[in-house]
C-alpha cells in the first residue's frame, strides 16, 4: 500500500513538472508572439554576400623614410652656429649648422701665397728654358745647359701643380665648415648646440624627405616561400588609430637575421596617403592568397563566451543563429562565416541586448504604407 501510495505521488509531480515546463515554453512562446513588431529601418539591416578575403603572413616594422642623410663633421672644429631646429622644413642647399673656419682661412691664405710663389717660379724657369732652347740652336749654348734648364723648368711646374692642389685642398675644407641640407627635406634630430667640440665622424644633425616614407618590415622566415615582389600589404600604423594603409612588396632581402629568424622586407605605399612621421610602429599582413568568402562584421556579432551568434531575419521574425566563424580580414576587420548563415540572408548590423527570439519584424516603409492604405480603405466604405 506504502509503495503504491509513494508512485502515484511520483506520477503527481512528474505530471506537474511536465505541466509547468510546457506552461513556461507556452508562455515565453506568447510572449514573443504577443511583443510589439520591431520597427527596422532598411540600414538597420545587411545582407550577406560573397566578397574578397585576404589572408598571409603577419608583417611588423616601422615606417622609415627611404631618403634620410646622417650629416657628420668632415673637419675638426668649434660649432658656432646651429641655424635649424627639429621638425624645421629646409631645401636643399639651405645653411645647418657652422662650424669655426679661422684656422682652415689661415692655411688656405698660407696656400694662395705658396701658390703664387710657384707660379712665378715656373715662369721664370719657363723663361729660362726658351732663352737657353733659342741660343743652342744658334750654337751659342751647350746642350747640357738646356737640359737643365728643362729640369728646372719641370720640377717648378711640379710645385706650382703640387701648390694649386693644396689650395684647392684647403678651400674644399673650408666649405666643410658649411653643413648643408642635401635635399628637400625636414630636419629629424639635432645632435650638437653652439660651442660644441665637432671630432670628425661626430653627428651633426639628421634630415629626411618626409614624402619617401617606406614600411620597413619583418616576415618570419618560415614564410619566405610564400612572398613575392608586388605582393598587397595591408597595415596599420601606430598613432593613426584604425586607418588603413596598402602597399606592394618592392624588395625581399635574401638572408634573414640570425638572431631572431626574421626577413626584412621593403613595401612601398600605394596611393597618395602615408604617414609623415618617421619611426611609427606599424603591423599588418601580406596579401599572398585571397578567396571569396561570406564575411560579416564585427559589430553584428554577439558573443557569449567562446560562441558567436546573429540576429538574422527569417519568416518575418527575429531568430537568433549560431555562426562558425574563420580566420579575420586584416584589412576590413571582418570575419569570415564557415557555418550557421547563407548567403543572401539579412541580419542585423549592429543588435542590441533587448532583443527576444521570434520577435515579429517590420520594416519601415512597409509600417509607413499601412496607415494610407488604411485611409484608402476608410475611404472606399465610405
Amino acid at each position: 500500500m506504502s509503495s503504491l501510495r509513494t508512485s502515484l505521488i511520483l506520477v503527481a509531480i512528474t505530471a506537474a513538472l511536465s505541466g509547468c515546463g510546457k506552461s513556461i515554453e507556452s508562455e515565453a512562446k506568447t510572449k514573443a508572439d504577443t511583443a510589439p513588431a520591431l520597427l527596422l529601418a532598411a540600414e538597420d539591416l545587411s545582407t550577406l554576400g560573397l566578397s574578397n578575403f585576404a589572408s598571409g603572413p603577419v608583417i611588423s616594422g616601422s615606417i622609415q623614410p627611404e631618403r634620410r642623410a646622417d650629416l657628420r663633421a668632415e673637419v675638426s672644429a668649434v660649432v658656432l652656429q646651429v641655424l635649424r631646429e627639429n621638425g624645421d622644413t629646409v631645401r636643399r642647399g639651405d645653411l645647418l649648422v657652422r662650424l669655426d673656419d679661422t684656422a682652415i682661412r689661415d692655411s688656405l691664405t698660407s696656400a694662395d701665397e705658396s701658390a703664387r710663389a710657384a707660379a712665378q717660379s715656373f715662369e721664370q724657369a719657363e723663361r729660362q728654358f726658351q732663352r737657353l732652347k733659342t741660343l743652342q740652336a744658334q750654337g751659342m749654348s751647350s746642350i747640357q745647359a738646356m737640359e737643365d734648364a728643362e729640369i728646372r723648368r719641370n720640377n717648378a711646374q711640379s710645385d706650382l701643380v703640387a701648390a694649386k692642389a693644396r689650395v684647392a685642398a684647403a678651400r674644399q675644407q673650408l666649405q666643410r665648415t658649411e653643413v648643408r641640407a642635401p635635399f628637400d627635406g625636414v630636419v629629424s634630430e639635432r645632435k650638437v648646440s653652439a660651442g660644441d667640440t665637432a671630432q670628425v665622424g661626430k653627428e651633426l644633425v639628421k634630415v629626411i624627405d618626409p614624402n619617401s616614407m617606406r614600411f620597413e618590415g619583418l616576415v618570419s622566415a618560415d614564410k619566405l616561400a610564400e612572398l613575392k615582389l608586388g605582393q598587397g600589404v595591408h597595415f596599420r600604423v601606430n598613432g593613426y588609430g584604425q586607418t588603413p594603409f596598402n602597399g606592394t612588396i618592392k624588395r625581399i632581402d635574401v638572408a634573414a637575421n640570425a638572431t631572431t629568424r626574421q626577413v626584412e622586407v621593403l613595401v612601398a605605399f600605394a596611393g597618395g596617403s602615408q604617414p609623415k612621421a618617421a619611426g611609427l610602429y606599424a603591423e599588418g599582413n601580406i596579401e599572398t592568397h585571397s578567396q571569396q568568402a561570406l564575411m560579416i562584421e564585427d559589430a553584428a556579432l554577439v558573443r557569449a563566451g567562446d560562441k558567436a551568434y546573429v540576429w538574422r531575419i527569417k519568416g518575418g521574425k527575429l531568430n537568433k543563429a549560431e555562426l562558425q566563424l574563420g580566420e579575420r580580414d586584416s584589412r576590413t576587420g571582418d570575419f569570415a562565416v564557415l557555418g550557421g548563415l547563407a548567403q543572401g540572408e539579412q541580419i542585423l548590423r549592429k543588435p542590441n541586448s533587448a532583443l527576444k527570439d521570434g520577435q515579429a519584424v517590420e520594416l519601415a516603409k512597409a509600417a509607413a504604407a499601412k496607415p494610407a492604405a488604411s485611409a484608402t480603405a476608410t475611404a472606399t466604405g465610405n
